[in-house]
């Protein structure tokens, strides 16, 4: 289990993984970036990313955004792809 603060303005790398994880939202909101489709986050929303799903958190509020991120011991080790950006932020 990892905590992750974001900024406002924010956001995580577009990336993905060949495991799931769990997040679970403590404070502020965002959007989540699954695949091609988009979701609104707030504080205590639960995110289920699926294995090999390219995903990315951005942060949309005026405060932080934290979240706990919940990751299987059998990805120990294992290789995360960042996805290539579109655009120029």
């Amino acid at each position: 289990m990892r905590q992750f603060e974001v900024a406002p303005g924010g956001y995580t790398p577009r990336h993905s993984h060949d495991y799931e994880h769990e997040v679970f939202v403590l404070e502020g909101k965002g959007l989540v970036f699954e695949g091609n489709n988009q979701h609104k986050l707030a504080a205590g929303d639960v995110v289920f990313v699926k294995p090999n799903e390219v995903h990315q958190f951005r942060n949309t509020g005026d405060k932080a955004m934290k979240f706990l991120c919940l990751i299987p011991n059998s990805a120990t080790g294992k290789a995360v792809t960042v996805a290539p950006e579109c655009g120029t932020e």
